[in-house]
């Protein structure tokens, strides 16, 4: 693409495929200099980029190229070169880069400049990615479709001006109008990781010019803009009329923009006109039917004028411009209102089928002028039958009529006027509005703004609507010549006679008279030679909008042909276009745009075959195809995603154990290697197998991530020889921040035998705390026998992991199936997770803007479903990493506490004894809990004790007893029903109260928890189809969501709803009766519990359906009009649900929206029971995301030293972040900084003053934090190590410690020694000196004293350790120590380096302190304290470590792995089998001579894990600028368990003999698991346990009607059914000619 004026080179985009399966995309924008380059995940497909200089910023394409390949272009497999990125997605196995490959410049300079490319080549390139995600088929064909979608010739874009808007826009082009945005959802992943301008906006429709001019010259230029919305997207039959976003079908803005091309120093005048077209805004469809020649219309015949006033108030606004300042151009009047002409071309007559809506359209608009909705706007009908004008008038007289029609509205309407000005300076002569960017150099002064738009139609907005829609804009083409100096009249006034017949184009003159151009400005002149005089104005100028009243011959002869003939050529192109579009096939009556050539008689002898054709192509491709084209819009917008992708995330996880990624330690292998084990973490030996050493009993290896990050899964890469098992056979994972605090994260993960090369998913939920898995159900339930229930409505029993976002390090131990008995082979380990943008975190366009602002939006979105969130301590880990909760841990010596789980104290002296006989029992405890609560909470004064979040969830609990007190639980024993339950469940989300923190409670009173379960307090059936009910209300909650969010585009809407989504009431919460006419809440029993109410409103609301008077607490929530209006059954199929959500024509009378009121008589128990559930299920995931939000803040406060509210008020401005980078370039003297956060991090814990910066603050960039703040150490301390890890294996130089604000005095002037290795081992690494800051502050004052803040230093204070030699080196231990009492100064030498400062200039401020020593609280004690530490030196490019063993080792070992295991696995014949519970048990019956057990294989099930699982919470944009972190499934991910039992020959009884927990993968994969020893039975079950269902079909491979007849309440992909193979293990040679008929 061509690059602005000024720049040398067009855009470049190339996509390397390299031998490893490895993608990148370079990327040279011809609005940047250099080049940048995007690497797309192979395991997860997101794409990634640092902004590093040397990593993924180049100056050129070539050097870019080159370190991707390491200069050697045969490591290419593929390469792609583009003009253009139009979008990219991750969509679970495949990536999917959209790029355009051939471009055409159809608009080639706009005025002020700019070009409009149209794609007319873009190719799909299809990434396979490593992610074992199940998917379904369904979502496989999809994503197939999505790439089939027809992009050629019919999208377009410009780089460097908005035109998503009527030109010229005032907007810049970073924000467009997302109405007429079709790749918005493409386009996100690039915003994400700050490209955003590296994805083109693309705009669907049509955009071409033409150049017309007289005597060989150019005089004009005329381009058609046409912009098709997003709002509406679909085809002819499946997107007509209304939908709920106030959109009609086939919308189109239309713009005809006339310039006269000048000199690059003139300006250029220009005028636009807009219209639009689209089919009739009301709720309407067409049901197409193969034996009738037309299809049938129907109008919807409830509320079908409903949104039609917001639709035409979407118009006025685009197009109002009455409140612009133009009075001082003195050339338009201010208007009143804001017309909207609407040209309806239906046909009219008796008997037409069109008739019904003209009936209609009438009855829409005095609807809404009676209403009064649209004070400011004037919408007018003017019906004209134009095919009924055709037949019985002709086509001349029919151009006539229409032009008589029009010629009133669009004079009244206008046109825009006005000039772009090539320089600002002359905009003090500019007379009107001024318009101006920062993406062009001068400015656009209009004179005239049209005001207002003419909207033409027919059913479809196609054939007639284009031909009518030419000849109105065919007026306005010629006005705007006329206005624009250029004249098409061929009349011969002044005896002027034209060179040919298509010269004339200049208006005539009278003699004497001279037409000139002004050399400065441009604007044309005429000259008066008779009188020498001159005058802006033409002397004779002509009639305005004259040729309205022309007939058409008159027309014909008296204007030029040849600029109409251009002008119609452009709307023939466009008409097909918007056909082809809207139906797959050309235009049809497409002759009649030529009657003004000599060429249109003829076209029309053969239009009539033509028209015929495309009849049938029509017919034809509505019937067949329309259903799959539909689908490839909505994916390709983003919409309805949760119904054709339903499992794979929007926002994919990093891989943060990438390389520069790296293991502590190496990993032992039984060949001498020099990679150290790198290899595994390395994409590029995907194939490698890494054998350990035969003696190893276990594998440890310690991960060091490229990145802070929260695991989340653990992906191995199935790697053996012959003998698969020598892959280890279960892991254990522990994490942290650093080595000191690893945690136990999964224990004993079964791993199977799979075939080489598979890779397998291992879920990981974090840190749980002891206690909460001891009295959580399904904690203590795991491994049990019994059958457990399922948690079909919610997870009742949710274990809470640890969220951590600065996890560094992942410790992996591997165990063999047999220990010791060969060795343990590995493959690639990858570590998946989720990672803040830490980049933009320290830059002015990061984190405070975007990512702070969502956190905090949606903190206070989650603030009203979790009202306590900001008092609960529970709401995510601690900063210490300890889970806070009510029981502390015994061996706390404050913790005068009492356990909630047993009733005892912590101190057991301090307990009554009576209090603990009655613990655990049925009295009534709540008195004594009430009163031990208030006793702990006042009796703990210890500061290590968090007492004022412990009191808030004290309160909380508290406060949870008193609710279970109203039921009157405890006294009884009375039983709950599940409304009263739900209800329980309700109050204890609101209070924020943790699944355990609610047992623990329970149990204190003596209530089991599984007495309030929702899930056991209904009969099956019933919650089957409960859940049902539930989850087609999610689906149809979700596309109100993005339809609400959608019909927000252009309009102030408000969410005027008298009753919310789900309008659950609380207990207690009753009617007070008043003008109530429901009163179904009244009867409820509130249990002694004080009665609350919402009030009776003072204006009731009126159920849509009994229409009597209905107050907010008898109100079922406006989510019941979805269930309600979509299926009158009370339960519907997922599928129906969604696609009757889509538009009210298509539920004939049934109108599906969030609108209106129901009473609760009127929904039917299901609909209540769904609505309840659905808001629990939300609250469920409120929680969720307020824990991320918390564990957001905890990290940012780690690494800042402050809040992320307290962050916002120090933020550094533009000019602060130069200054910081010319500072760090002096500090650096030409190297680069080796150790900065967030790629850098220490190895171990670094001890912290109370109030002082946090350690990772020494390796924050410069610019971030406060200024004033510092690392300082404990007085205590008189020594503290740190040890960094590098962002990669590079050459120090040196380190760089930057002085605190308060200097050094003789008493904390530390010692430092620096040592240097590759491996966590102290025994390794070397010492690279040692030197003493004492003895430089009698000669260098500038280290003395706090600094001064009289003037800005260029650099701060600082101090440079340069090392004799540079080393290579992955870690650096650096030892700072107190001088010792009396302790002499040492002499630096040569390896001292001190930067001379003036004593006058001071960055930072004055801290106000006695001494240079010592804390901010008034201690005087020293202590070691630092602002920065910077390593220095040159970072090493390129992967270490990748190269393969060679020669006879290689050989050895190639052979030692092709050797065949002496035991392979035979099937063990099976006499019976059955399955029961829901397919979830499988019992196999064996002979009495079976051989002995070894183990199992289980075929990897084809079930999903849907993403969406509720209505949504939030009312915020689906694309949110910075979107959630995590989803619910990775912050609480739904795991399977197989567990296996045996029958026992001496008791004759099931005894389980093994749990494993399952791994995800690609669906049929094999997968062997051994028993723990080989066993000899006669019968065999395996019970699938686990978050069962958690899990749902593809949607696609579902039918509806067998949907309701299931009964089952889990998926069919989780049957056991033939999924299940017992073996054994036995010689081969032994079992002879059956041993491959028995292979298992």
């Amino acid at each position: 693409m061509e690059s602005p004026v000024g720049d040398s080179r067009d855009t470049s985009v190339v996509v390397a495929t390299l031998d490893s399966a490895e993608v990148y995309i370079v990327v040279s924008l011809s609005s940047r200099s250099d080049t940048q380059v995007i690497y797309v995940d192979p395991t997860t497909g997101a794409l990634c980029y640092k902004a590093e200089l040397g990593a993924d910023v180049f100056n050129s394409e070539r050097e870019a190229l080159d370190f991707i390949t390491n200069g050697s272009r045969w490591l290419w497999k593929s390469i792609t070169y583009a003009k253009a990125i139009l979008g990219y997605a991750a969509l679970g196995s495949f990536g999917l880069l959209l790029v355009a490959t051939k471009l055409s410049k159809s608009i080639p300079n706009l005025p002020g400049g700019g070009c409009i490319y149209t794609v007319l080549e873009s190719q799909w390139i299809k990434i396979s990615l490593h992610s074992p995600q199940p998917q379904g088929k369904g979502e496989v064909k999809n994503i197939h479709e999505l790439t089939e979608l027809d992009i050629d010739g019919k999208h377009y874009f410009c780089e460097n001006r908005d035109i998503t808007r009527p030109f010229p826009s005032p907007i810049p082009l970073e924000k467009p109008d997302d109405e007429f945005v079709w790749n918005r959802w493409l386009s996100f992943p690039f915003k994400c990781i700050g490209l955003p301008e590296h994805c083109v906006i693309l705009l669907q429709g049509f955009a071409e010019c033409r150049s017309f001019g007289s005597l060989g010259q150019q005089e004009g230029i005329v381009a058609v803009i046409a912009r098709r919305s997003r709002l509406h997207p679909g085809t002819r039959y499946l997107a007509r009329g209304l939908n709920s976003c106030f959109s009609t079908g086939n919308e189109v803005e239309c713009e005809q923009l006339v310039w006269v091309p000048k000199k690059a120093s003139q300006s250029v005048p220009f005028s636009t006109y807009i219209w639009r077209r689209g089919t009739i805004p009301i709720w309407w469809g067409a049901e197409l039917k193969i034996t009738a020649a037309e299809a049938e219309i129907y109008v919807a015949e409830h509320e079908p004028y409903k949104g039609s006033a917001q639709y035409y108030k979407r118009l006025s606004q685009r197009y109002d411009t009455r409140n612009f300042n133009l009075a001082s151009s003195g050339n338009q009047k201010k208007n009143p209102w804001v017309p909207v002409v609407c040209i309806n071309l239906l046909k009219n007559g008796e008997g037409k089928s069109e008739s019904i809506l003209v009936q209609h359209f009438e009855e829409s608009l005095n609807y809404i002028r009676t209403s009064g909705q649209l004070p400011n706007t004037k919408v007018v009908l003017i019906n004209y039958d134009w095919h009924g004008n055709v037949k019985l008038k002709g086509e001349q007289q029919t151009i006539e009529g229409l032009w008589k029609l029009l010629k009133g509205p669009t004079i009244s309407i206008g046109i825009t006027e006005g000039d772009y000005l090539p320089s600002r300076q002359r905009l003090a002569d500019c007379r009107g509005q001024v318009i101006y960017t920062n993406e062009y150099e001068g400015a656009f002064c209009l004179r005239t703004r049209q005001n207002g738009a003419l909207r033409f139609n027919c059913a479809d907005s196609l054939d007639r609507t284009n031909a009518a829609s030419y000849f109105g804009s065919l007026q306005v083409f010629v006005e705007q010549c006329r206005r624009l100096g250029i004249s098409l009249d061929t009349d011969l006034t002044f005896g002027c006679q034209p060179v040919d017949n298509y010269g004339g184009y200049i208006a005539p003159l009278p003699p004497g008279w001279e037409k000139r151009a002004d050399a400065v400005t441009g604007r044309t002149y005429f000259i008066d030679h008779n009188t020498r005089t001159t005058t802006w104005n033409h002397p004779c100028p002509d009639k305005p909008w004259k040729r309205f009243d022309m007939a058409f011959e008159e027309f014909k002869r008296s204007t030029i042909l040849s600029p109409v003939s251009q002008l119609a050529d452009l709307f023939l192109l466009a008409g097909d276009i918007h056909a082809t579009l809207y139906t797959g096939s050309k235009a049809m009556h497409s002759q009649i745009l030529s009657i003004f050539t000599e060429e249109g008689g003829k076209f029309k002898q053969f239009s009539a075959a033509q028209n015929m054709k495309i009849t049938l192509q029509r017919r034809y491709k509505n019937a067949i195809v329309d259903s799959s084209r539909q689908r490839q819009l909505e994916i390709f917008i983003g919409i309805r995603l949760f119904k054709h992708l339903p499992s794979i995330p929007v926002y994919p996880l990093q891989v943060p154990s990438r390389p520069p990624a790296c293991f502590l330690k190496p990993v032992p292998n039984i060949l001498p290697t020099s990679s150290e084990g790198v290899s595994l973490l390395s994409v590029k030996r995907k194939e490698l197998i890494w054998v350990c050493p035969q003696a190893a009993d276990v594998v440890e290896v310690f991960i060091y991530l490229s990145e802070p990050s929260h695991v989340c899964q653990l992906l191995l890469t199935v790697a053996h020889g012959s003998d698969d098992l020598t892959f280890p056979s279960t892991v254990d994972v522990r994490c942290g921040r650093d080595l000191d605090g690893l945690k136990l994260v999964l224990e004993g993960a079964s791993i199977p035998q799979c075939a080489n090369g598979t890779n397998i998913v291992i879920p990981l939920l974090g840190p749980v705390s002891s206690e909460d898995m001891a009295v959580t159900g399904a904690g203590v339930r795991l491994g049990s026998s019994e059958a457990s229930h399922l948690a079909l409505l919610y997870d009742f029993e949710e274990l809470e992991g640890e969220l951590e976002f600065l996890t560094r390090v992942v410790a992996l131990t591997f165990y063999p199936p047999i220990s010791g008995r060969t060795p343990i082979t590995l493959g690639e380990i990858e570590v998946l997770g989720a990672t803040l943008p830490w980049k933009r975190v320290f830059t002015v366009s990061g984190l405070p803007a975007g990512l702070c602002d969502h956190a905090t939006k949606q903190k206070k979105e989650n603030d009203s479903l979790l009202p306590n969130l900001d008092a609960n301590a529970h709401v995510g880990s601690s900063i210490s990493n300890e889970k806070v909760s009510i029981s502390m841990q015994a061996s706390s010596p404050s913790s005068n506490w009492m356990d909630l789980l047993t009733g005892d104290s912590t101190d057991s002296d301090s307990l009554p004894q009576a209090a603990i006989e009655n613990s655990g029992f049925g009295g009534d405890l709540l008195n004594f809990m009430d009163h031990a609560v208030n006793e702990a909470s006042a009796q703990t004064n210890n500061q290590s004790f968090p007492s004022q979040d412990m009191k808030a969830s004290i309160s909380s609990i508290n406060q949870y007893i008193k609710f279970v007190k109203s039921f009157a639980l405890p006294k009884t024993g009375t039983k709950l029903n599940f409304i009263e339950a739900m209800k329980l469940e309700t109050e204890r989300l609101h209070l924020n109260l943790s699944a355990a923190e609610r047992d623990r409670a329970l149990l204190s009173i003596g209530i089991d928890p599984a007495s309030i379960n929702p899930n056991l307090l209904l009969d099956d059936p019933y919650m089957v189809r409960l859940c049902r009910v539930s989850n087609s209300l999610a689906m149809l909650g979700q596309a109100a969501a993005e339809d609400k969010i959608n019909a927000s585009i252009g309009l102030d809407t408000d969410n005027d709803n008298a009753v919310d989504f789900w309008n659950v009431t609380g207990i207690g919460e009753v009617c007070l009766g008043g003008m109530c006419e429901v009163r179904i809440e009244d009867k409820e029993s509130v249990h002694d519990f004080s009665s609350r109410s919402s009030g009776v409103p003072k204006s009731p609301s009126i159920c849509s359906h009994c229409r009597r008077k209905v107050c907010k607490v008898c109100s079922a929530g406006s989510g019941a009009t979805l269930l309600v209006g979509n299926n009158s059954r009370g339960s519907s199929g997922v599928n129906s649900a969604i696609g009757r959500s889509r538009s009210q024509a298509e539920l004939g009378s049934q109108f599906v929206t969030t609108d209106g009121v129901i009473c609760k008589q009127c929904c039917g128990d299901i609909v209540l029971y769904a609505l309840r559930l659905d808001y629990v299920r939300i609250l469920v995931s409120s929680r969720r995301s307020a824990r991320v939000a918390s564990a957001v803040h905890k990290a940012m406060d780690l690494v800042v030293g402050f809040s992320v509210d307290g962050r916002l008020a120090g933020r550094s401005k533009p000019s602060d972040c130069l200054k910081t980078d010319q500072m760090l370039r002096l500090l650096l003297d030409g190297e680069e900084s080796l150790a900065e956060f967030p790629y850098a991090s220490f190895l171990h814990s670094v001890e912290t003053a109370v109030g002082a910066a946090p350690a990772l603050s020494l390796l924050a960039p410069m610019d971030s934090g406060s200024r004033q703040s510092y690392w300082r150490a404990p007085s205590t301390c008189n020594a503290v190590e740190f040890s960094i890890v590098l962002s990669s294996l590079s050459d120090v130089t040196g380190v760089t410690l930057v002085v605190s604000p308060c200097g050094y005095s003789d008493m904390d002037a530390p010692t430092v020694q620096v040592w240097a290795s590759n491996k966590i081992s102290k025994e390794e690494r070397a010492c690279m000196g040692r030197w003493d800051i004492q003895s430089l502050l009698a000669s260098s004052s500038e280290l003395y004293g706090p600094d001064k803040s009289d003037s800005e230093r260029k650099v701060p204070r600082h101090v440079k350790f340069s090392f004799r030699n540079p080393v290579r080196c992955r870690m650096i231990w650096i030892v700072l120590r107190l001088p010792r009492s009396g302790s002499s100064s040492v002499n630096f030498g040569t390896d001292f380096s001190l930067l001379s400062l003036d004593e006058d200039e001071n960055p930072f401020s004055q801290l106000n302190r006695r001494s240079s020593f010592g804390g901010l609280d008034g201690t005087t004690d020293p202590c070691l304290h630092a602002k920065r530490i910077l390593l220095v030196g040159t970072p090493v490019k390129g992967e270490i470590g990748l190269t393969a063993v060679e020669g006879s080792d290689q050989l050895k070992l190639r052979s030692w792995l092709e050797q065949p295991p002496q035991l392979n696995r035979f099937k063990v014949p099976v006499e019976a089998e059955r399955v029961m519970d829901n397919d979830l048990v499988l019992e196999q019956y064996l002979s009495t001579g079976s051989p002995l057990l070894a183990g199992f294989r289980l075929d990897a099930f084809s079930a999903i894990k849907p993403r969406v699982t509720h209505s949504p919470s939030l009312n915020g944009s689906i694309w949110d600028p910075w979107p959630p972190l995590l989803e619910d499934r990775h912050i609480n991910p739904a795991v399977l368990y197989i567990q296996v039992s045996v029958l026992q020959q001496e008791s004759h009884s099931m005894v389980t003999i093994a749990e494993y927990r399952l791994p995800e993968a690609k669906p049929g994969t094999a997968m062997y698991f051994d028993f723990p020893s080989q066993i000899q039975t006669q019968r065999v079950s395996f019970r699938l346990a686990g978050d069962v269902a958690a899990f749902m079909d593809d949607p696609s491979e579902m039918d509806d009607s067998s949907e309701y007849r299931s009964s089952s309440p889990v998926a069919a992909g989780l049957s056991l059914s033939n999924r299940i193979k017992l073996y054994y293990y036995a010689d081969p040679y032994e079992l002879g000619k059956w041993a491959s008929l028995s292979a298992v």
